[in-house]
This record gives structure tokens, C-alpha cells and sequence, in this order.
């Protein structure tokens, strides 16, 4: 009843998500390339999301003690395990991070910048500040800001709410559709690392990873109303940073396009 409830109260956001003008705005391969420049951050950041619910909800530590939720413990390492070490079409084991990295190199995108920038947020002493000191899109860092911000929280439920809410599933399937029609105008450029990537999206979320969360967000909240009214506000709050994203991405577009 809650999730039904939440999904309700968050469809005016994803809607807005689906219906973005971004979409139409990547027509050639150069707009391909930065699109995926700038929507790294996004799929480095919830990869961190991913990490910090194993961490809250299961024994990352020695000595060893039993978690407090061993329902809540399986859903998130079941996940883990696809997100962190899942097989690219060579059958490799790679996180979803270094398949889109792949597929960024393939299209001929730049992965220089957004790989020097990963690490010096991953190795400093206050990721607020070196998010603020990055020279990138404003709307950017503060889609990084609020991740890092709930994180900092430590509410399981919240983060859970914004792994689960806040990245809209849909999103792929629209973007394996651009990428197709791609593939049938372009001889000179492979893409399909980046195909490869998207639909592995869909499938892992549509028959695991979706239902497995929404399970996860509902154990975590329990009947505790206070959760829920949490976790539909966060939900909505993190939709309005993804539309935020967009909007970023659109204009870097047409500046790039316009000059």
C-alpha cells in the first residue's frame, strides 16, 4: 500500500523525467559523446549509494556481527553483486561504472576528466568541498551534493528511497531506442558497449533489481509513517535533482551546438 502510495505521489516527477527535452536534443554522435561526459557522474555516484546501503545494512567490518535485518542484508548484497561485478559481452566481470567507462571510450568520449575527477572525490577529506571546487555544471554538483548529503545522513530508508525512487527505471528503455536508431546511421562508429549497458539496466531492473528494492524500501520503513512521509519527500527531492541533470546536460548541448 505505502509503495503504491509513494509511486503515486512521485509520478508528476517521473513523468517530467520521461517527457524531457534532452532526448530530442542528441542527434549525432558528438552529442552522444557529451551526453555520456556529463551523465557519468551520475552512474559513479549511484554506485556510492549502492555501497553506503551495504554498509548500513550489513557487516562490512571485523569483528563480525550479525546484522539486524537479514531480509533487508540479501536484498542489497543480491545487488550488489550484479552492480559491482557483472559480466560484459565478453563475459568479463566489471562494476556497471567501468562498462560505462568502456562504452564512453568506444564513442570516442572523453573518460580523462570525469576518471581524474571520481578519484580525487573518492580520496579526499570533504567530498562537500571538492564537489563545490570542481569545475563543472553547477547543477551538477548539486546532484552530487544531495547524494553525498543523504549519505552523510545515514538514514537507511532515505538512501534506500533515492536508489530506488530517485533513478528512474524507464529512463534506459528510452535511451536504447535513441541509441538503436544510432546504430542504423552510423558505420563508422561502434556503440554497442553502450546498447549493452543500457539494456542490461532494463533487464536487471525490470526482473531483479526493481522489485528487490521496492522490497527493500518497504522493510526498511516498516509501519512507521514518519519513514514514509521521509521517503515519498526524498523521493521527490532526488526526481527534482535528476530533472535538474537533464536540464544541465540540455544546456551544454546548446551551448556546444550554438557556438
Amino acid at each position: 500500500m505505502e509503495i503504491n502510495y509513494i509511486q503515486d505521489k512521485i509520478a508528476k516527477q517521473r513523468n517530467n523525467l520521461l517527457n524531457h527535452r534532452l532526448y530530442s536534443k542528441i542527434k549525432n554522435i558528438s552529442d552522444l559523446q557529451s551526453f555520456t561526459e556529463n551523465h557519468v557522474f551520475a552512474v559513479w555516484d549511484f554506485m556510492s549509494l549502492l555501497k553506503a546501503l551495504q554498509i548500513k545494512l550489513t557487516c562490512t567490518k571485523t569483528p563480525w556481527i550479525p546484522n539486524q535485518n537479514s531480509q533487508t542484508a540479501y536484498l542489497i548484497n543480491e545487488i550488489v553483486i550484479a552492480e559491482e561485478t557483472d559480466i560484459n559481452q565478453l563475459g568479463e566481470r566489471k562494476s556497471h561504472y567501468e562498462l560505462y567507462i568502456d562504452a564512453m571510450t568506444d564513442i570516442g568520449a572523453n573518460i580523462k576528466i570525469p576518471n581524474e575527477i571520481v578519484h580525487k572525490l573518492a580520496s579526499s577529506d570533504d567530498i562537500f568541498k571538492s564537489i563545490d571546487n570542481l569545475k563543472i555544471h553547477k547543477n551538477i554538483k548539486e546532484f552530487l551534493n544531495f547524494t553525498f548529503k543523504v549519505i552523510a545522513e545515514g538514514k537507511p530508508h532515505k538512501i534506500a528511497a533515492i536508489f530506488t525512487f530517485g533513478r528512474e527505471n524507464l529512463i534506459p528503455n528510452m535511451f536504447t531506442e535513441i541509441l538503436r536508431e544510432f546504430q542504423k546511421n552510423i558505420n563508422d562508429i561502434d556503440i554497442s558497449k553502450l546498447i549493452y549497458y543500457f539494456e542490461r539496466h532494463i533487464e536487471l531492473d525490470e526482473d531483479e533489481h526493481g522489485p528487490m528494492a521496492l522490497q527493500m524500501v518497504s522493510e526498511l520503513a516498516g509501519n512507521d509513517l514518519k519513514k514514509w512521509d521521509e521517503i515519498e519527500s526524498i523521493s521527490t527531492e532526488a526526481l527534482q535533482k535528476r530533472i535538474l541533470l537533464w536540464d544541465a546536460i540540455e544546456e551544454i548541448l546548446d551551448r556546444k551546438n550554438n557556438s
